[in-house]
């Protein structure tokens, strides 16, 4: 049974509270290696909130259309993946097709995110709580606008962190590191403020 959460409490906190990034801590693997370029980073961020979208939608109709009514709960995990490899093998003819730029800015991380444990992880998080097709789908969009929001502001203070002085043992990850370690504390502080789990 899908709990009574506000929509709009949903989206927000899925955004900040219970970042699927920050919080979570699902899908460091591409935001720390895409973070370095703004153009790229905004790319990856709108195409991870796309698929998580699409995928969760279409996971939540099959998980309780096919999986439920025949018993064939333990495929769940094969099933979410291949629903996620195909909508990313789409996506992906998509941006190459109208983005050849972005396409090839992307590069192998495009594919990647296929193994993005985000978008597996929200799925399992719509499982988990028993969230409407509704509730899923607002999830899923605020899950992905924080992944975006939180790739995006790193792309933009490592802008920032270039031009600083920083200790030279501290340079390139250790501050990459820092710098996401701060960020989680930042959208942790909004915590008391609206919860979902």
């Amino acid at each position: 049974m899908a709990p009574d959460i506000n929509p709009l409490v949903l989206l927000f906190a899925s955004i900040f509270t219970s970042n699927i990034l920050l919080a979570n801590f699902l899908g460091m693997c591409s935001f720390i290696s895409i973070s370095k370029d703004m153009d790229s980073a905004n790319g990856l961020g709108m195409s991870v909130t796309a698929v998580l979208t699409i995928t969760t939608a279409i996971n939540w109709v099959v998980y309780k259309f096919i999986l439920i009514p025949f018993d064939l709960l333990y495929l769940r995990f094969i099933v979410f993946i291949i629903i996620i490899a195909a909508t990313v093998q789409v996506l992906e003819m998509v941006i190459d097709r109208f983005s050849p730029a972005l396409y090839m800015a992307l590069g192998i991380f495009l594919p990647l995110i296929t193994v993005n444990c985000a978008i597996l992880g929200v799925a399992l998080f719509m499982e988990i709580r028993g969230y409407s097709f509704i509730q899923s789908i607002i999830f899923a969009l605020g899950s992905g606008l924080g992944w975006w929001l939180a790739i995006v502001s790193l792309a933009a203070i490592q802008k920032k962190v270039l031009k600083a002085p920083v200790p030279e043992g501290l340079k390139g990850a250790g501050i990459t590191l820092i710098t996401i370690g701060f960020m989680a504390m930042a959208f942790i502080g909004f915590s008391g403020m609206l919860i979902v789990q």
